[in-house]
């Protein structure tokens, strides 16, 4: 990690990157603990309707994604895009504060928001243009690195709006937070990050073009391994929905509680993000997430049979661990399955986000009419196993590990 920590310092678009996928965390970490919160319980969504909300807009994302990523391997250049797409996260932040309503909870979350999420798979792969010549162990420790920065933006951001939130009548304070640090991402693109060389453009390749590009992507042994991550995964985003419902709900817990908890899942994921980088050392890559992502699959259980606040105290632990590995071992794996295309390869990410996102949605959906949010925590658990076991037989005996 120290070397990567030295070319991320070194290089001026690493380090700008670095800077910008913080804001863009924080974002994430200022809204996501409390979103279910406001638009079920604050705004009068349905738990069906949230649901549904949040397929669409995981449909929006994956397709943003995916033309952004092949636009910008077009271009040559990922800078233009990367400006962009953070107006999009000013406008959808901005509306539900300003407007708090039901409408424009829709809009943001179903148009907006689903665009600025393009921004997390632009940055990946500016960096991994910006990191050409580097040896594979080296960048994966650089994107583990940016993922780590991710979660250090979880560690400082949850607790302090959980406790600007306390007495607050309303939630909705979050997506001012959220609002200004998109237009912080926007001023870093526009005037810090560097320009580069000057960008070689591909409109007239054909593999560049859309459907070639979208070729590559439905490919079986791209989509195969892109599905078994994103049922791994999945069990992130049902956590993230289901925690905040259990904790104030039949864990007995308050808003506070909630920013603190998140807080500490995020510091442990710091740690244990460098923990899991040197552990591929000494460990193929597909054996450490098969490992985390086991791990969270017990989590997840347990998370499902709290009753009590301490019970979800007792499990950040846990919590931490496993999905250090989930957030920041499937980058490079995903990245790799078009190695030489940064837009497009890091676009898998965002593919995977659909996936994860889509599949959470239908765990959501399913496990809140068959049961409580405990009962879908298990039932998300059942689900992360069984990508697991999909990894393992598509990749367990022949992927090389990546040192």
């Amino acid at each position: 990690m120290s070397a990567a920590l030295r070319a991320s310092f070194k290089n001026p678009s690493l380090r700008v990157s670095a800077l910008a996928i913080f804001f863009f965390g924080t974002t994430g970490a200022a809204v996501s603990p409390y979103q279910s919160i406001i638009g079920i319980q604050e705004l009068g969504l349905s738990d069906g309707g949230y649901a549904l909300l949040m397929l669409a807009a995981a449909v929006i994302n994956v397709t943003a994604s995916v033309l952004m990523g092949i636009f910008s391997d077009r271009l040559g250049d990922y800078r233009t895009s990367i400006v962009y797409v953070s107006l999009f996260g000013i406008a959808g932040f901005g509306i539900v504060y300003l407007m708090a309503s039901a409408p424009a909870f829709v809009v943001s979350k179903l148009i907006l928001l689903p665009v600025f999420g393009a921004l997390n798979s632009l940055i990946f792969a500016n960096v991994r243009a910006s990191s050409t010549g580097l040896s594979p162990s080296a960048l994966i420790a650089v994107n583990s690195t940016m993922r780590a920065t991710i979660s250090l933006s979880w560690v400082l951001m949850p607790g302090l709006v959980g406790l600007m939130l306390m007495k607050a009548p309303s939630m909705l304070p979050a997506y001012l937070v959220a609002t200004a640090s998109a237009l912080v991402c926007f001023v870093l693109a526009l005037w810090f990050l560097p320009r580069g060389e000057t960008p070689v453009e591909r409109h007239h390749e054909d593999r560049y073009k859309v459907f070639a590009s979208l070729g590559e992507v439905m490919a079986p042994r791209v989509l195969l391994r892109v599905l078994s991550i994103s049922l791994i995964c999945s069990m992130l985003y049902v956590s993230d929905t289901v925690r905040p419902l259990i904790v104030t709900g039949k864990a007995g817990g308050t808003v506070a509680d909630l920013g603190i908890i998140v807080g500490i899942v995020a510091f442990l994921e710091i740690i244990f993000i460098v923990v899991w980088g040197k552990a591929e050392r000494y460990m193929r890559a597909v054996t450490a997430l098969a490992l985390g992502a086991s791990l969270y699959v017990v989590y997840m259980v347990l998370q499902g049979l709290s009753s009590a606040t301490w019970h979800v105290y007792a499990q950040t632990v846990l919590s931490g661990i496993a999905a250090a590995a989930i957030i920041s071992l499937p980058i490079t794996y995903l990245q790799d399955l078009i190695a030489d295309r940064p837009g497009l390869g890091s676009s898998l990410i965002a593919v995977n986000m659909f996936l994860s996102a889509g599949l959470s949605a239908v765990v959501f959906a399913i496990g809140t009419r068959i049961g409580e949010y405990g009962a879908t925590s298990i039932l998300s658990a059942a689900l992360g196993l069984a990508g697991v076991v999909l990894l393992i037989v598509l990749d367990g005996g022949s992927r090389k590990r990546m040192v």
